[in-house]
C-alpha cells in the first residue's frame, strides 16, 4: 500500500470509530499532494461535513507562526535573538529563583527555556492574580494578565532548562511592541501575508467555516461545553474555552489563539522545509528546523528548535517518526511533522480535544504514512 492509501483507510477507520469527529489531513511529498482528505463532521449535531476550507481552532500551531514572525523581523534588523524581553516589554520582569530579575531573551522565548511554565496553577489562583494561559477566555489584556507573573519566581534560570510554557504569548507581545499595532497585524505583514495564508488569524475569517470543537469523553466526544477543563490536576490540565476566538477583548494569544485551514499551516512549514522560499534565508530557515537547545534534554527523545521537536530518538520518543523528524501539534487536536530526509510534510487538523493532539491518534497518523 501507498502513504495515501495507508493514511485513506486510517483517517476513514478512526471517524468511523468515533475516534476522530472531523479532520483535515494532508500530506505532501517534494512539494505536491499525495493525499488531501477532508473526513467526518466539521458540526456532527448539524451533520454538516468537514471540508478541506474548514478552520479550526489552532492551539499550539499558532506557535511556529509567531515564532517564524520573529525570525522574519529578526532577519529584517527589527529585533535580535539576544534582545532582553524586558527592553521591549519593560512591564514583564519576572524574578529569578534567586530573587535577581530574570535575564530572560527572545531566544530563550523561542526555545522554551525562559524559566515560564505551563503551570494549572496559576490558573487557580486567586481572583486579581489568576492568569489565562491562552486557551481560556479572558477581557484582560496581554499586560494585564502577564504582569501578574512578576510575583512568581520563574521556575529556573532561563536558559539552564526545557519547559513547555506560554513563552510565546510573551513573544507575541514583544511582536506587537515592536510593530505598534496588533500582533496579528504583525503575523499579517511578515508572514501570512506573504504566503498566501488567507485564514490564519487571531479571529475567525468566515464563521460558517469553523468547525465546532469537541471535547473527549467515554464513549464518543461531546461538543465541549465553555468553559471546559481538561486533563486531571496530578498530571496536566487546561482550561479551554470555544467562544474565546469569538472575543476581541481577549489578548491576541501568541502560544494558543490563532485559528485558520490546514493548508494554511501546510504553506508555512513548506516554505520552512524547502529553506525559507523567499521569506526567510537559508541559514535562519535551517535554523529553524534544527537543534537550539544543545545538550538540553526536551521532551524524552527530542531537543527543540525554533518551531517544534526535533526528534533524536525515536525509541526513547516513542515514535514512528525517524530521526531528524520536526513535530508538534495543538491541543484543540492538531498535529504536524516534517521529515526533512523524505522531503514529507504532514498536517492533521481535528476537531477533538485531547485526541487529536496528546491521543493515540497522532501516533496512529505517523505509524500510517512509515508503514510501521
Amino acid at each position: 500500500m501507498s502513504i495515501a492509501d495507508r493514511v485513506n483507510a486510517l483517517v476513514d477507520r478512526v471517524v468511523d470509530e468515533e475516534r476522530i469527529t472531523g479532520a483535515v489531513v494532508l500530506v505532501y511529498q517534494d512539494g505536491q499532494p499525495i493525499l488531501e482528505k477532508a473526513a467526518g463532521f466539521a458540526d456532527r449535531e448539524a451533520g454538516l461535513p468537514a471540508r478541506l476550507d474548514t478552520i479550526f481552532r489552532y492551539a499550539s500551531v499558532t506557535k511556529p507562526m509567531v515564532a517564524v514572525t520573529a525570525l522574519v523581523m529578526v532577519e529584517k534588523g527589527l529585533l535580535k535573538l539576544d534582545d532582553r524581553v524586558s527592553q521591549y516589554l519593560p512591564w514583564f520582569r519576572p524574578k529569578a529563583p534567586d530573587g535577581r530579575e530574570g535575564a530572560i531573551t527572545i531566544r530563550h522565548l523561542l526555545t522554551h527555556t525562559s524559566g515560564l511554565l505551563y503551570d494549572p496553577a496559576l490558573e487557580l489562583l486567586p481572583e486579581g492574580q489568576r492568569m489565562t494561559l491562552g486557551l481560556g477566555n479572558t477581557n484582560l489584556s496581554l499586560e494585564d494578565n502577564f504582569s501578574r507573573h512578576n510575583a512568581i519566581p520563574l521556575a529556573f534560570e532561563p536558559g539552564s532548562r526545557w519547559a513547555y510554557s506560554f513563552a510565546t504569548d510573551i513573544l507575541g507581545g514583544v511582536l506587537a511592541a515592536i510593530h505598534g499595532g496588533t500582533l496579528e497585524e504583525a503575523v499579517i505583514q511578515h508572514v501570512a501575508g506573504p504566503l498566501g495564508m488567507a485564514d490564519a488569524r487571531f479571529h475567525v475569517t468566515d464563521p460558517a467555516r469553523l468547525a465546532v470543537a469537541y471535547a473527549d469523553h467515554p464513549g464518543r466526544p461531546v461538543r465541549m461545553p465553555d468553559p471546559w477543563v481538561s486533563g486531571d490536576e496530578e498530571n496536566w490540565r487546561t482550561v479551554f474555552s470555544p467562544g474565546r476566538i469569538f472575543n476581541p477583548k481577549a489578548f491576541q494569544s501568541g502560544g494558543a489563539g490563532m485559528a485558520g485551514t490546514a493548508h494554511d499551516v501546510m504553506k508555512l512549514l513548506e516554505m520552512l522545509r524547502t529553506h525559507g522560499g523567499h521569506l526567510l534565508s537559508t541559514e535562519m530557515a535551517r535554523a529553524a528546523l534544527s537543534n537550539q537547545i544543545g545538550e538540553i534534554q526536551g521532551e524524552p527523545g527530542y531537543r527543540f528548535t525554533f518551531v517544534g521537536g526535533l526528534v533524536t530518538d525515536p525509541a526513547a520518543a516513542m515514535t514512528a517518526l525517524p530521526k531528524g523528524a520536526i513535530q508538534w501539534g495543538g491541543v484543540y487536536g492538531n498535529t504536524w511533522f516534517i521529515d526533512p530526509a523524505e522531503r514529507l510534510t504532514v498536517v492533521s487538523l481535528t476537531n477533538n480535544a485531547l485526541e487529536g493532539c496528546n491521543g493515540a491518534y497522532p501516533e496512529m497518523l505517523r505509524a500510517a504514512v512509515y508503514g510501521r
